[in-house]
């Protein structure tokens, strides 16, 4: 495989592997927030000590994914020069926001979270959990951002030429509300809010069928659940809307996304199917007229096809983008229908009597997760040929002195040490999951701690 090949394989197994953690931080700092609001509401221990225990998985989660994302910013300039020489300037200005108002913020109020129990007062303590989950959340705003740049740019202008060109901003304000950041923002935001609500169902799910932690588990499998049904539903909206975005600024990748070759006719919208890049057609099952209905509200218009752009300004995967996009709506919908049924055996008084629901609950964990890489990989791959669009080809985007050999094995050391990584989160997990929250909530942990001191100092 050629540079290019191999660069790009790389970023895209470094930032996946990373973005399995953010939407997780991102979604239980929420949640962690709901519980200890419930617990200064309340008084009831349970709620503190439920809070406790996601607090510790929180940390694990933020441990791993500074660890992961750091790799990032090195590839950025090792594999990526000219790219980077070209989006420096605006790129530095929503990274340095990042590290000045998201992990400045997430960082500092972390300690407190973790270590202010029986420390601080609960007021001050919640006031440092939501200030975590704000950071998490200012971090992903950032980063969005900048990638939402790199789609729909805005604000600047380029100085110099050939390989000395670069975007310089002419509007911070413009590149920050470019024609697409704030939708795919909230469509990022919710697809992690779903991710960590199905990590905390899964988990109370299986204590539920196990019978451990029964009280606490109820209450937190409610919580979990409220959030992922309004979620769910709310990210089929921000979807459609974040589609309609696509068609009106990048309508090759709209194309792309539903295998739309004909410019001349409406387009159809596919359930499930298969693009035949050579025959230029798509096969399978189908709405007639589907998304030229849902772009217009109409079956007659038709929607510019991949035929009506020049065939080195196609996305080049078309296969793949149609599938990674219909399997990222599948998901979505499958989740809507669960927690839907869900929300309504709760409302029958039933939630927790259909065994099989909750062994449901336990398996589909991963399902946000997937959803959220298989949007990403649409939208990135989509992208192309473009790593800026209009402006900046990925293949004029390397760097000049890095070879394949150095890329491939550099690959081979991320992936190496990535899988160690992931075999020490899931084992860290596990252990945590299997030991569960503390039996008496009632435990003041600051006695036990003078006691343990006591006993040594004895």
């Amino acid at each position: 495989m050629d540079v290019e090949i191999l660069a790009r394989i790389q970023f895209a197994f470094t930032i996946a592997f990373h973005y399995i953690y953010p939407p997780l931080s991102i979604g239980l700092g929420l949640i962690m927030v709901i519980m200890e609001g419930m617990y200064l509401r309340t008084g009831n221990k349970v709620y503190e000590v439920m809070t406790r225990f996601w607090t510790k998985i929180f940390a694990l989660t933020f441990g791993i994914g500074v660890a992961t994302g750091i790799v990032m910013e090195f590839e950025f300039g090792t594999n990526w020069a000219t790219y980077s020489r070209f989006v420096g300037d605006v790129f530095g200005s929503a990274l340095a926001a990042e590290g000045i108002f998201a992990f400045a913020l997430e960082s500092g109020f972390l300690g407190v979270l973790l270590f202010g129990w029986n420390r601080v007062s609960p007021t001050v303590h919640f006031i440092s959990t939501i200030g975590v989950w704000f950071g998490s959340m200012f971090s992903a705003v950032w980063i969005v951002i900048a990638n939402s740049w790199q789609q729909t740019p805005a604000g600047f202008h380029i100085v110099g030429e050939g390989l000395e060109a670069r975007a310089e901003i002419t509007d911070f304000w413009a590149m920050v509300f470019n024609p697409s950041s704030m939708d795919r923002l909230l469509h990022v935001w919710v697809g992690a809010f779903l991710a960590g609500a199905f990590l905390i169902l899964s988990v109370h799910a299986y204590y539920l069928l196990k019978n451990r932690h029964v009280e606490l588990s109820r209450k937190a499998f409610k919580i979990a659940l409220l959030v992922a049904t309004i979620f769910s539903l709310t990210q089929l909206f921000l979807g459609h809307r974040s589609a309609d975005g696509v068609a009106h600024n990048q309508p090759a990748k709209l194309a792309a996304f539903e295998g739309h070759f004909d410019s001349l006719s409406v387009a159809h919208l596919y359930i499930l199917g298969w693009v035949n890049k050579e025959a230029q057609q798509t096969v399978g099952l189908k709405v007639p007229g589907g998304l030229t209905f849902l772009l217009h509200q109409d079956f007659e218009t038709p929607i510019p096809g991949l035929k009506s752009f020049p065939e080195n300004e196609r996305p080049t995967a078309l296969n793949a983008i149609f599938q990674f996009y219909h399997l990222m709506v599948a998901i979505g919908m499958f989740l809507i229908a669960l927690t839907m049924y869900a929300s309504y055996l709760w409302w029958r008084g039933r939630l927790f009597d259909k065994k099989w629901v909750l062994k449901l609950f336990v398996l589909v964990v991963l399902l946000p997760q997937l959803a959220n890489q298989f949007g990403w990989y649409a939208a990135e791959m989509g992208r192309q040929p473009w790593v800026v669009y209009g402006l900046l080809r990925t293949e004029n985007a390397l760097s000049k002195a890095v070879t394949a050999n150095q890329v491939l094995f550099s690959l081979i050391m991320f992936t190496f040490i990535y899988v160690v990584l992931f075999a020490l989160f899931i084992y860290l997990l596990n252990k945590k999951i299997k030991h569960g929250p503390s039996e008496d909530p009632l435990i003041d942990q600051r006695h036990k701690q003078q006691e343990i001191a006591d006993n040594f100092i004895q």
